[in-house]
């Protein structure tokens, strides 16, 4: 069973984040979006160094689309959504948005400013080659 709803990160927008021009810069909803994937699969209890030490396994990005809606400035309140869309053996597809938060006390979401979908792939971290997710992944996965 996959999840019906996204799981959420949030973030602030530093310095270090912003182009010339006073914007994130593009790549760096890749970023965010890493960051929103690896906490969602830490609070799922998959802490990805210790999978890679216990059975070898890490995962890699194999393809990302990303649409940019709006753009982001200094100081803004970020939410990064992950939403598996479709899970194999050994890959992944998670709908993913970054949405700048309104400021208002319950958080409501105001403005989305960029979505993509991102396939994550399974490899053994000596060889890089394809293998399934271990069971622990599977079953955090598919409870």
């Amino acid at each position: 069973m996959i999840d019906a709803a996204p799981w959420h990160h949030t973030l602030r927008v530093y310095w270090e984040d912003t182009d010339a021009g006073g914007v994130v810069f593009y790549a760096n909803y890749l970023k965010f979006f890493e960051r929103a994937r690896t906490e969602w699969l830490r609070a799922k209890g998959v802490a990805q160094q210790r999978l890679r030490e216990d059975t070898g396994a890490m995962f890699i990005v194999t393809d990302t689309t990303l649409r940019y809606l709006a753009p982001a400035r200094l100081d803004d309140q970020l939410r990064i959504t992950v939403l598996p869309v479709e899970t194999g053996r050994a890959s992944m597809t998670l709908q993913q948005q970054a949405w700048k938060l309104a400021g208002n006390a319950d958080g409501e979401e105001s403005t989305l400013l960029c979505e993509g979908r991102i396939r994550i792939g399974c490899v053994d971290a000596s060889s890089f080659r394809p293998r399934r997710f271990p069971p622990q992944v599977t079953q955090t996965l598919h409870p």
